[in-house]
């Protein structure tokens, strides 16, 4: 009877995939203490466990970003019920305002309003500061220019944000952006 080398269970014979861990079992013999094959098997398992591995190391740090103050037990539940299209429209760029001024004495509608001020100016902070190095790079050197589009990949973060904000919203959860939402704005 074959083990496998990575995690330990028994394997049928001509197997080529241990069907408890996933690795490779490469020449399916048993050896003196009745282990299944050769060096390439361990590697083979090492090479799965560590890509699992980096996939629980990604989903734990994504976790620990989105891991923020929930403040939702604070707000009436009335005007969290009411007000959901306010908070959403806080995260869709300018239709901010629109909370901001609609919804002046919602709580739960000016806490997202805040929050989707704060986006709304870092995303718009970073633009320009992203066309000032854009037009440095380029004055420099049109070859410098792709710079400034792997620079312009980080936008990806300011529509997450919108993204993580308009989910929170929509579900009736006070809950703080990642990075941005501790700051306040408005009162």
């Amino acid at each position: 009877m074959a083990f496998c080398q990575n995690c330990g269970a028994k394997l049928e014979e001509g197997v080529r995939f241990c069907p408890n861990c996933g690795s490779a079992v490469e020449g399916n013999t048993a050896g003196k203490n009745g282990t299944a094959g050769a060096d390439s098997t361990r590697t083979s398992g090492t090479q799965t466990s560590g890509s699992t591995n980096e996939k629980k190391n990604f989903e734990e740090t994504i976790q620990d970003l989105n891991d923020t103050e929930d403040t939702t037990d604070q707000f009436d539940p009335a005007d969290i019920q009411q007000n959901k299209v306010m908070a959403v429209l806080s995260y869709i760029g300018i239709l901010v305002l629109v909370p901001i001024l609609g919804a002046k004495d919602s709580k739960f509608a000016r806490y997202h309003a805040n929050q989707g001020l704060l986006l709304l100016i870092a995303s718009a902070a970073y633009n320009i500061a992203l066309r000032i190095v854009n037009a440095i790079l380029y004055a420099i050197s049109w070859r410098l220019a792709f710079i400034g589009t792997i620079l312009s990949a980080v936008s990806i973060a300011f529509f997450v944000l919108m993204i993580i904000g308009i989910v929170n919203a929509a579900n009736g959860r006070a809950k703080e952006l990642p990075v941005i939402g501790k700051y306040r704005l408005l009162k």
